[in-house]
């Protein structure tokens, strides 16, 4: 049965279509036949208790010039929809919560929303690690400066970032004798108002940071290592790294293991785990990428085994 599937996404012209996983979601929907429909942020609305969505319909091509087609917005009951998938990028942000306040009603009109709209609220993507202290490094999460100068102090070298970025976008790597360290966790921390995380330094992060894409629990058999590139320290592909297609190794799946239980509990269908060396560093939920590397170098299909699960829902 073909089903309406509602996308709320980033700019649609914006986005790079060689490395977009929200289009090759698409693309692999369009194939088998369902109907898309584009959603802009600014275009959902409350009427009463009903969700509304300012909607085009939507038709997409593996084309790096002219990757998608609109036919006109107007504005219909989300609710006519079967499927709406929230896909935009980090930062987690006042709008966003909204969006998702508005999302968890259209649920109880029996719009299938992916990932869950309680979910992505409930779990940050730096602190829901945390869930997991079996599978991820030595970390602090503080607004106190001393504590966090104390943490580098005791570990050596750390990475300090803050909660709410994406694409390694305000992360530092410190050690404690750094004449920069109390400026870096000053500007952090906005003098005391704001959290931000401490971990532990990981010096396998030459090897990669590593990207698991799990599906209804399960992992694509390949993980993404993000290889830093010259004197850089953070491997996102963001910030020039190279991304190279590596076999999960044991460690790995067990990591998964420990992870993909809870991730069905809070239908959390499609989400990114990152892993530097053996450890656990950040669970994304709100869009994670790396399908389209993946397939090129791989010989995947991973759109095909997420709408599997789609469907069979």
């Amino acid at each position: 049965m073909a089903l309406a599937i509602a996308v709320l996404m980033n700019p649609i012209g914006s986005i790079n279509p060689a490395k977009d996983t929200t289009l090759a979601l698409l693309l692999e929907a369009q194939r088998r036949g369902h109907r898309l429909y584009y959603v802009e942020q600014a275009g959902m609305t409350l009427a009463g208790a009903r969700v509304e969505v300012h909607a085009s319909p939507l038709q997409v091509r593996d084309d790096a010039r002219h990757w998608y087609e609109l036919a006109g917005f107007q504005w219909q009951p989300l609710a006519s929809m079967d499927v709406l998938l929230l896909r935009k990028d980090p930062p987690f942000d006042r709008e966003y919560l909204y969006d998702t306040l508005l999302a968890d009603l259209a649920e109880k009109e029996g719009v299938r929303v992916v990932n869950r709209p309680q979910a992505l609220r409930d779990g940050n993507e730096k602190l829901f690690t945390l869930h997991f202290p079996q599978c991820c490094p030595p970390s602090l999460t503080s607004r106190d400066a001393d504590r966090l100068r104390g943490f580098v102090h005791e570990h050596g070298q750390a990475i300090l970032k803050p909660l709410d970025g994406m694409g390694g976008a305000g992360i530092f790597r410190v050690h404690g004798d750094d004449p920069n360290l109390n400026v870096i966790i000053e500007t952090l921390t906005d003098s005391g108002r704001n959290l931000a995380l401490a971990q532990r330094f990981l010096p396998e992060i030459a090897s990669g940071d590593k990207r698991i894409l799990v599906i209804d629990g399960e992992p694509v058999p390949h993980a993404l290592a993000r290889i830093p590139q010259g004197s850089e320290f953070r491997g996102n592909l963001a910030r020039g790294g190279r991304g190279v297609a590596q076999p999960l190794t044991d460690r790995d799946r067990w990591i998964v293991d420990q992870v993909a239980p809870e991730l069905r509990r809070r239908g959390l269908l499609f989400v990114g785990l990152d892993v530097i060396g053996d450890w656990l560093t950040e669970i994304n939920i709100t869009s994670p990428t790396g399908v389209r590397e993946l397939d090129a170098q791989c010989g995947l299909n991973i759109a095909s085994q997420f709408l599997d699960v789609l469907e069979a829902r």
